[in-house]
């Protein structure tokens, strides 16, 4: 009786497991939905907006923009901020990093297993494409790298040139919290 009961038990405990995992990857795709919605009205504008580079100042858990990925025939929406509520809607822009025009270092962070689950198939030569407000933006990858969790040399916020960086973590398959990061670097075109 009791081997059955302990059974019977597993199983819930299993199917719990199974249902929670289930609503959690569904909140996420519907999060990023939402956001994606959200930009594509943000950059509709195109050309109607008096928004520029120097003026753009987005609010945090705002989706701001769209990131392109040709290769993956991604359309992602980018939010400002990287806490776990902003990285659950889309790509995080790291607050204090910059924006295309502002001749920075731009940082998008995403999960390895939602927005950015398909980043290890890019190639050198890649381009990425960013949506924003007052304008389209196109880059290309010229390098990869993959660095310790702790690592945050990758993230120097300099502002004597305009890069962009992706960042998620690695390794992709890796199950619980990753203890490596991948980073992407693309200059502009």
């Amino acid at each position: 009786m009791k081997m059955k009961f302990f059974s019977i038990l597993l199983m819930a405990a299993g199917f719990l497991i199974i249902v929670y995992g289930g609503w959690k990857i569904y909140d996420m795709n519907r999060q990023t939905g939402d956001s994606l919605a959200e930009a594509k009205k943000a950059v509709a504008i195109d050309g109607k907006s008096d928004t520029s580079a120097e003026s753009f100042q987005p609010v945090t858990g705002e989706a701001v923009g769209i990131l392109y990925i040709p290769r993956l025939k991604a359309e992602l929406p980018i939010v400002e901020g990287t806490s776990a509520d902003d990285l659950a809607k889309g790509v995080g822009h790291y607050k204090g990093s910059y924006y295309p025009e502002q001749n920075g270092q731009i940082v998008l962070s995403g999960h390895r297993d939602t927005v950015f689950r398909r980043t290890g198939e890019l190639e050198l030569g890649d381009k990425l494409q960013i949506e924003l407000p007052y304008g389209r933006f196109a880059y290309k990858i010229v390098k990869t790298k993959i660095v310790d969790q702790d690592d945050t040399s990758i993230i120097t916020l300099q502002n004597k040139k305009e890069e962009l960086i992706l960042t998620t973590c690695y390794p992709f398959s890796y199950v619980g919290n990753a203890p490596q990061r991948y980073i992407i670097y693309a200059e502009p075109l």
